[in-house]
């Protein structure tokens, strides 16, 4: 199955075309501090690579979060636009999942992935790494206060993945790493395009501060 992966949940986006899981190319891209979005012409680019149009396309998987909220929105705008002109399925996965399974080296065990979600907490959520290399979640994914979160990983007996965070083999999230997840994708059913949105995990800065202005929530404006 032809698949293209697009993920943003963090300031690098990448995207990846995958064929019944191998790894066909792949592109990195900033998603902060350039003057136009890059995310959209590095699929374009990938796919003229690879000889790929949009119209083989069988499945998009989107990095869903949680994470960044405007490149999130990116992405996520991208997979349901890509998803709606070619009828192919619209498959979410999650964000720290991807991380992950974006370490350089995989060892069967269990791995608390964490990113930052500002206000002094981090998203956490707990996989375990099968002996033929795929991911499994366990459980949802939820936020700790940063300070806890490397306890945590002690008390669960599981390798800590941050984000950003060398000493933990992190860095971000990668769409190749959607080769690893082969049997977490595919059991995921695809989503309703009209209604789907990425896990943000919480509401946009702006909107916080809007909602803290005028006494309401943001909906009822």
């Amino acid at each position: 199955m032809i698949t293209l992966v697009v993920e943003a949940s963090t300031y690098a986006g990448s995207t990846a075309l995958l064929n019944d899981g191998h790894v066909l190319g792949e592109r990195s891209v900033a998603m902060r501090g350039r003057e136009r979005e890059a995310l959209m012409p590095a699929v374009a680019e990938l796919l003229a690579e690879t000889s790929m149009s949009a119209a083989p396309l069988e499945r998009i998987v989107c990095g869903a979060g949680p994470g960044s909220f405007t490149s999130l929105r990116i992405a996520g705008g991208i997979a349901k636009g890509l998803a709606l002109a070619t009828g192919a399925a619209l498959v979410p996965v999650s964000s720290l999942a991807l991380l992950v399974g974006s370490r350089p080296v995989l060892v069967p065990g269990r791995y608390l992935a964490a990113s930052d979600a500002l206000r002094g907490e981090h998203y956490v959520a707990l996989f375990i790494v099968s002996e033929g290399g795929e991911l499994e979640a366990q459980g949802d994914t939820g936020r700790l206060p940063s300070g806890v979160v490397a306890q945590e990983a002690d008390r669960l007996g599981a390798t800590l993945v941050a984000v950003g965070d060398p000493a933990s083999a992190g860095g971000v999230p990668h769409a190749r790493a959607a080769a690893r997840l082969t049997k977490l994708i595919e059991a995921t059913p695809p989503v309703d395009l009209a209604a789907w949105e990425p896990a943000y995990g919480r509401l946009a800065e702006a909107q916080v501060k809007w909602e803290a202005a005028h006494g309401r929530p943001l909906a009822e404006a």
